[in-house]
């Protein structure tokens, strides 16, 4: 019997959840995806010396004030992480937009734009970069124009039915639906300790959002992210791509049980409407699910003080240099 991890492999691609040059290089997944608290967490290891070398000297060069040199900065290191994860991987990378400009689409737009072209400066196949952007309205709006001129977009932080529904009318090229933090918030609110994996909220909101684009016929590749164990990711065998931590990988790769396909979209079945999701019915749906709207916050919010974090020792390397 092959493991769990090579039996996932024949139904669903496999993304690696860090930005980790290491990492990747051991699990060679098909693409992999990061966010300014997995750069900030991979800058502090050796690898990544060169490239925040790298990033400052670009930006002293760019010139401009000290805050434009910080922000070319931050970009040009998550491109070159990017490139240098390119290079041991045969798909995409994800590369996420500031999660302070969450709320500003014409910020978004700029910034997107600007990191496709600093990937293309640096010799990158921008065909393979995927930009990250929170599923807000503005940032769904911002994707929805992105995708037009021909730059794929991976909308993150998403958390219900109607973000999901949104970013496929939008023609949204990837969505990542956070499965752990759905169950983090629902553990929180109910006082359980733990949910069977079949009845974990995250599992079964990711279940539906699949089936729905599936039935419907929305090309948007559902790819779950955040898992907190490996029965939320057996459950959802069969879905498009999975972003999986190292650790989690590693459990699959150790445990050599039988894994079923639990999501398959010559099966998939929904019998739920939705019409066009306009901003009123995004924001009142959004209004009416307590737990989407407080997670997306505190989405936004943990990322948004990663990339100042990031800022912060970014300036410290440039004052030391």
């Amino acid at each position: 019997m092959t493991s769990k991890l090579d039996q996932l492999k024949t139904m669903t691609t496999v993304v690696a959840d860090t930005g980790d040059i290491d990492a990747i290089a051991q699990w060679r997944p098909e693409d992999a995806t990061t966010n300014p608290s997995l750069l900030l967490k991979a800058a502090a290891s050796d690898a990544y010396r060169p490239m925040l070398d790298k990033a400052i000297a670009c930006a002293s060069k760019h010139g401009g004030s000290a805050a434009d040199q910080l922000t070319i900065a931050t970009d040009m290191l998550a491109v070159l992480a990017g490139k240098e994860i390119l290079n041991l991987i045969p798909g995409v990378v994800s590369t996420e937009v500031d999660a302070r400009l969450s709320f500003d689409t014409a910020a978004t737009l700029e910034r997107a734009r600007r990191l496709v072209e600093l990937y293309d400066q640096q010799g990158a196949d921008t065909g393979r970069v995927l930009i990250k952007i929170a599923s807000t309205w503005e940032g769904i709006r911002a994707a929805e124009q992105l995708e037009k001129e021909g730059i794929r977009c991976n909308l993150t932080l998403l958390f219900s039915f109607v973000q999901a529904v949104a970013c496929a009318q939008a023609g949204a090229h990837l969505i990542s639906p956070f499965v752990g933090r759905i169950l983090d918030w629902h553990l929180a609110s109910t006082g359980r300790d733990s949910y069977p994996a079949a009845e974990d909220p995250g599992v079964q909101s990711v279940s539906r959002i699949y089936n729905y684009y599936k039935v419907n016929g929305f090309n948007t590749v559902v790819m779950g992210a955040s898992f907190r164990n490996t029965g939320e990711i057996e459950m959802l065998a069969g879905c498009d791509r999975l972003t999986i931590s190292p650790a989690l990988l590693q459990e699959l790769k150790d445990d050599q049980g039988e894994l079923a396909r639990r999501l398959d979209a010559n099966n998939a079945s929904s019998s739920e409407t939705i019409g066009t999701v306009d901003e009123k019915l995004f924001r009142w749906e959004s209004n009416e699910d307590a737990m989407a709207t407080e997670k997306l916050a505190d989405g936004i919010r943990r990322f948004a003080a990663d990339q100042i974090e990031l800022e912060h020792r970014v300036r410290r390397l440039a004052s030391a240099a």
